[in-house]
Parts: C-alpha cells; sequence; structure tokens
C-alpha cells in the first residue's frame, strides 16, 4: 500500500483549499476535498449543496465518486482524502464504505464532526473499516475562510 506520506499533507492541503474557494464562489459553505493516489489528484470535490439542491453533495462525497470513476472500483484503495473540515456522519461513512486508508482533515467540526468531535465514525471498531486519520493540517486557514464565510452572511 502506498500512501501521501505526511510531508506533503499541506500541499495537497492547500488543493483542498481552493476546492473550498471555488463552492464560496457559488454561494455554498467554502469546504473542500481532494483525493490523492500516487502523487496524483484522481478525485477532487467541494461543496455543492446549494448548487444542486442535493443535500449529498457534499465536498468529501462528490471528491470519492470522482476517484473512484479514476479508479474503475468504488474500493479507493492506495489513496488519501485531504478535506478542509471534519468530514460529517454521512461522509465518514461514505469514506468507511470507500475503503480509503487515510484521511486528512483540516478543521474540526464541534457541532458535526464524526471523526472525532461529536462522532468518531472513522475508529468505530464495530465497522469493518477504519482508515487512518491526521487531523489539523492547515487548521487555521482551513478554519478561517469558513468563519470568514459565515461573518459576511450574518
Amino acid at each position: 500500500m502506498e500512501l501521501v506520506t505526511q510531508g506533503d499533507d499541506e500541499r495537497w492541503m492547500r488543493e483542498a483549499l481552493e476546492e473550498a474557494r471555488a463552492a464560496e464562489a457559488h454561494g455554498d459553505v467554502p469546504i473542500g476535498a481532494v483525493v490523492v493516489h500516487r502523487d496524483h489528484v484522481i478525485g477532487r470535490g467541494h461543496n455543492e449543496r446549494e448548487e444542486r439542491s442535493d443535500p449529498t453533495a457534499h465536498a468529501e462525497v462528490t471528491a470519492l465518486r470522482a476517484a473512484a470513476a479514476a479508479l474503475g472500483s468504488w474500493r479507493v484503495l492506495d489513496s488519501t482524502l485531504y478535506v478542509t473540515l471534519e468530514p460529517c456522519a454521512m461522509c465518514a461513512g461514505a469514506i468507511v464504505l470507500s475503503r480509503i486508508p487515510r484521511v486528512v482533515y483540516g478543521a474540526p467540526d464541534p457541532k458535526a464532526g464524526a471523526a472525532g468531535s461529536v462522532l468518531d465514525v472513522l475508529a468505530d471498531t464495530r465497522l469493518n473499516h477504519r482508515p487512518i486519520v491526521d487531523a489539523g493540517v492547515l487548521a487555521d486557514e482551513c478554519g478561517a475562510i469558513l468563519r470568514e464565510f459565515f461573518t459576511a452572511r450574518r
């Protein structure tokens, strides 16, 4: 299994931040994700719930769908998912089901996070897959884009 090394985490999180800015450009909450496989981005996604009127159009789900299509398999093996905000329960479920081996997220989500903040779906021993989770990569930048978005909306 060949995974992205931790030394590359900031590089790929910056790509996820670019995706977050794309969500913000069309009025969605600025959350972005990329899936990296063998040093190449194979899936990109950003929130598109407002744009698509789709409650499942989260950054992680969109990126995982693209990665699965690129690999030709629903199993997104030998890959790392980078996401700017801690995954919610729905996205954590998709992560487990995709069998992706590693997840890296930026900012914690104390209201809906399912990778340790509110729930810990990704570490639940009752499930058949538990990815490695690394939290806090560029957390300040990832949190700032969200704070600025919501401040502007108030």
